[in-house]
């Protein structure tokens, strides 16, 4: 079976995923701002990473300095040099990455220990945005400090994130164990909307639904023969109007959204058979319809919009925090959904992977591996990229540096015919890997797949999401590069490539693996009051 991305978040996992932390608002257009955002947080440590937005004149060169409190350290970063006095920080730009044209954007990152930054400037004037200096260039560097060596490896690529929202100001509801989720319906179409919750018990096991009010249901037991589920459907929101349901704590699964009919559920011996589309004669086929992805237990919210299997009806995912923040991501371009339907039908390869009902309207793209299972694509369409990527390392090292957080853990791959052997710091052959099929790359599965432990799991999501992103083979170090990078190689993922291109800030769930370097399409709350799906127009 394809793998899929897990929802039930490992404690790894849920290091990874950790939350967004604010020191510095945007401001007024005419302004540069910097603005730190916490990426992830392992207890004794934490990722931060500081998108800097030119709001004013160009820039030929940057500047961010902040405070760390008592005992806070900063130990590798990337993306900008680094002089430390006491517990102060100054990062500068390097060589490459200087100059900053009106309305530009350019981020660095770090990995810090102890509390949150403070007293941040940019350029000498605060991070929260006050007119840019003439010149259009940073003032002269600190004192006599302690340069630092930046980190050699991992390089996470991070969109900007957005700033205060308008609920931000609204009376924050209390912690609860049934959060409220808002979906609201901006789409301009005219059907019924049907909502689903659907999902495991993180408690118990049981798979079940849960009503608007938030009661769990387990389902009923099925039978060898497929059977039709209880109708679990919750009444959504007509167009332009909002409906309020209730997550239960513990559950992982989807929120399934539906327009026109209701989905078809049904109950086997082995669980629930969900909606599959892209198999032949599955009722769902003619029926226009997309989930979100969630997690909600004891340690908050995981909310993501998911392309990995199909792309079909746009939608942005929020989570508002006990901070009164709210944090969004899975919006589109204006037309983004049309546009990626047309680059769709542009390319020969992939135009059967659109699934269009008797009326016209175009119901979905199907991921890549989704169309070849469904013998609409090549089952051989990635083979001359994947020879290549794997035969470059028999004459080089492929260095994995699968931890962002730790960046001294590193693997080293040598191909030898079609078997990649990965050694470590001693030496020890610790992994292996047959050279992928095309439909391996696409799921992330097979001689791709990837066990919840330290070391082949780490590397076989380095692998598949690199072979996506055709950077195996040309860059040596894993994961690296930045999104503009990504899907410069032939053939590529063509269907990854241009959903994140039509995403307002470039992430999306492409693939099971897209969260590498962090490129998905998530929001988390560690203390989540509210949540929301908005249904995009289109």
């Amino acid at each position: 079976m394809p793998r899929k991305r897990a929802l039930l978040l490992s404690a790894a996992a849920v290091v990874a995923a950790a939350g967004t932390l604010w020191i510095a608002a945007p401001a007024s257009a005419a302004a540069t701002t910097a603005v730190f955002t916490k990426t992830s947080d392992w207890g004794t440590g934490w990722q931060g990473d500081v998108t800097i937005t030119n709001g004013g004149s160009p820039l030929t060169s940057w500047k961010v300095e902040f405070d760390l409190p008592e005992g806070g350290t900063v130990g590798s970063f990337w993306e900008a040099d680094m002089v430390a006095d006491g517990q102060h920080r100054t990062f500068t730009n390097r060589a490459w990455n200087g100059a900053l044209p009106v309305d530009g954007k350019v981020s660095f990152g770090f990995i810090g220990t102890g509390g949150d930054p403070v007293n941040c400037k940019i350029n000498d004037l605060p991070c929260s945005g006050a007119p840019a200096l003439d010149g259009g260039s940073a003032g002269p560097g600190p004192g006599p400090g302690v340069a630092v060596p930046g980190l050699q490896g991992a390089d996470a690529q991070l969109a900007a994130v957005p700033g205060p929202q308008p609920d931000d100001n609204q009376p924050l509801p209390p912690a609860s164990d049934r959060l409220p989720v808002t979906i609201t319906n901006k789409s301009g179409r005219s059907d019924a909307v049907h909502l689903y919750v659907l999902g495991v018990n993180l408690t118990t096991g049981k798979l079940g639904w849960a009503d608007a009010a938030g009661t769990f249901t387990p389902w009923s037991d099925g039978a060898a023969v497929p059977v039709p589920a209880p109708d679990a459907s919750i009444p959504g929101p007509a167009d332009g109007a909002s409906t309020t349901i209730k997550m239960p704590k513990n559950l992982s699964g989807r929120i399934y959204m539906s327009f026109g009919d209701k989905l078809n559920f049904r109950l086997t011996s082995d669980g629930l058979v969900q909606p599959a589309p892209w198999a032949g004669g599955d009722p769902s086929r003619d029926i226009l319809f997309d989930w979100t992805e969630f997690t909600f237990n004891d340690a908050g919210l995981w909310l993501n919009s998911s392309q990995v299997d199909m792309f079909a009806v746009p939608s942005v995912v929020s989570v508002r925090g006990g901070d009164g923040r709210t944090t969004r991501t899975g919006e589109l371009k204006p037309g983004g959904r049309q546009k990626v339907i047309d680059a769709i039908k542009a390319d020969p390869a992939y135009a059967p992977s659109i699934q269009t009902r008797s009326d016209g309207t175009v119901l979905r793209v199907l991921a890549p591996g989704k169309a070849e299972a469904a013998g609409l694509m090549s089952s051989t369409y990635l083979d001359p990229y994947i020879d290549l990527a794997w035969n470059a390392y028999t004459s080089k090292t492929l260095t994995v540096v699968p931890f962002g957080d730790r960046p001294d853990t590193k693997f080293f791959g040598r191909t030898s015919g079609n078997i990649m052997n990965f050694t470590d710091g001693t030496d020890k052959v610790v992994a292996s890997f047959t050279k992928p099929s095309t439909g391996n790359v696409w799921g992330c599965d097979g001689t791709l797949s990837a066990p919840n432990d330290l070391v082949v799991g780490p590397i076989a999501r380095t692998l598949c999401a690199a072979m996506q992103r055709t950077t195996l083979g040309t860059l040596d170090t894993q994961p690296s590069g930045k999104a503009a990078d990504f899907y410069k190689g032939e053939p590529s993922n063509h269907y990854a490539k241009v959903i994140h291109d039509q995403m307002a800030d470039g992430k999306a769930y492409a693939f099971a693996f897209d969260d590498v370097q962090n490129q998905e399409s998530l929001v988390h709350s560690g203390d989540p009051r509210q949540a929301g799906i908005v249904i995009s127009p289109f």
